[in-house]
Order: C-alpha cells, then structure tokens, then sequence
C-alpha cells in the first residue's frame, strides 16, 4: 500500500538523511531550506515580501561548489506535484547562473541528485 505524503514532510525525510550522513559528506550541513512556501496570514505574507522573499525560488540550496557548478538548487515535488511557471523560471535563470538545478518527485530521486552532486569532482 503506497501513501502520499506532503512535500514538507519529504524535506523532513531529506534533511533527516542528511544528518545520518552528515559524516560521509560534511558538506551536508550547508544544505538549507528556503522557506518561501506555505500558507501565511495576510499580515506575515506581506511582511516576507517586503523582506524579500520572491515566488518561485526552489525549496533547498547547497552552497558547495562542484563539477563547474557553484551550487544545487533542488525543488522537491511529490508524486504528480507540478513545478509552476515561476518556478520554471527560476530553475532556468539559475542554471543560466552556473547552478545546477533539478526537481526532485520523490525521496529516492531527491537523495540521488544530491549524492550526485556531492561526489562529482
């Protein structure tokens, strides 16, 4: 039986993965989440806006230079999630930018990218 779980609590797997292997790859403690998403009153929504926080921007960076690249952006989906215009947007102007960004549709597929880009030389 297969059950669906919400792209929050698959950052939380993400980041829990990240702290057993914290020890394999130090650089793991770099990685954060850029909490642009989520529902927000209306108060605290303009007040994140007005502090700069912009549609779009993918959910996690890794600030580790490699393969040529100068760091990971990642947006994590779950199973059938849609990455919306915005977010094409910035995926492309960051690669444009000499990051390497992906999207992420699963726990699987989100630890391979990461794991990827960590033992690229």
């Amino acid at each position: 039986m297969q059950f669906k779980i919400s792209e929050s609590q698959l950052q939380i797997l993400i980041f829990d993965w990240c702290h057993v292997n914290r020890y394999r790859y130090p650089e793991l403690e770099l990685l954060f989440h850029i909490p642009n998403g989520g529902y927000r009153n209306i108060a605290t929504a303009k007040r994140l806006k007005a502090e700069g926080v912009k549609s779009g921007v993918p959910d996690l960076l890794l600030p580790i230079a490699r393969g040529g690249y100068h760091g990971l952006f990642l947006e994590v989906k779950t199973k059938g999630g849609v990455v919306s215009n915005n977010q094409k947007l910035w995926l492309n102007t960051l690669s444009e930018q000499g990051y390497l960004t992906s999207v992420a549709y699963s726990f699987d597929e989100a630890i391979g990218v990461i794991k990827k880009y960590l033992e690229e030389k």
